[in-house]
């Protein structure tokens, strides 16, 4: 008779599963990956993952998922902690560079790949939410400072999308290693510098 599986060890298998299939999607694409190999990985019966998740499609949603939680939650920490409206902006700046350099395979699925049928997965959907505030928050601090004027949802897409050029071309090879950091404190400079009142 099979071992009855407790809540813990649901949660530690699919959090496993979740990290094999992590590294293999990003190395191979999504598409490239079988329930197989992911089987294989974790020295499991072909079977085994189906116990835990529906399909593929299933664990790509929660591996990206967790993905935009903890991104969300480091960009949280970082604003939470700094003083000041001009500290919050570079902090939480910081920690998305920092984030996407420390989870390069957990960013790049997260930002480059559009998953078909999103709205299947709610909890997907809330999480995605929730990074996309954390990169709006900390501008209507420094629009309600004063520090900036403009729309915050509008100035933080700008900001994240400068962010987002930046990091993606180190990560494609196409600048050299630091030098996504360096850019992004230019063009963060520079866009604030345009947005500021009476500019």
């Amino acid at each position: 008779m099979p071992r009855v599986l407790t809540e813990a060890d649901v949660a530690d298998f699919r959090e496993r599963l979740c990290g094999a299939a992590e590294r293999l999607f990003a190395e191979k694409g999504p598409d490239a990956v079988t329930m197989r190999q992911l089987a294989a990985e974790l020295g499991v019966s072909p079977m085994t993952p189906y116990r835990y998740f529906r399909d593929k499609d299933d664990i790509l949603a929660a591996v990206r998922t967790n993905g935009f939680n903890r991104f969300a939650e480091a960009l949280e920490t970082a604003r939470a902690a700094a003083k000041g409206a001009r500290a919050k902006g570079a902090a939480v700046g910081e920690a998305y560079v920092d984030f996407a350099f420390e989870h390069p395979h957990t960013y790049k699925l997260m930002f480059d790949l559009n998953q078909p049928h999103e709205a299947e997965y709610p909890e997907l959907v809330e999480a995605g939410k929730r990074a996309r505030t954390t990169m709006s928050a900390y501008v209507k601090d420094l629009v309600a400072d004063g520090v900036l004027a403009g729309d915050p949802e509008q100035i933080g897409v700008m900001f994240w999308a400068a962010a987002h050029g930046a990091v993606v071309l180190e990560l494609a090879g196409k600048l050299p290693a630091g030098a996504a950091r360096d850019l992004h404190r230019a063009m963060n400079s520079a866009i604030a510098r345009g947005l500021r009142p009476g500019a």
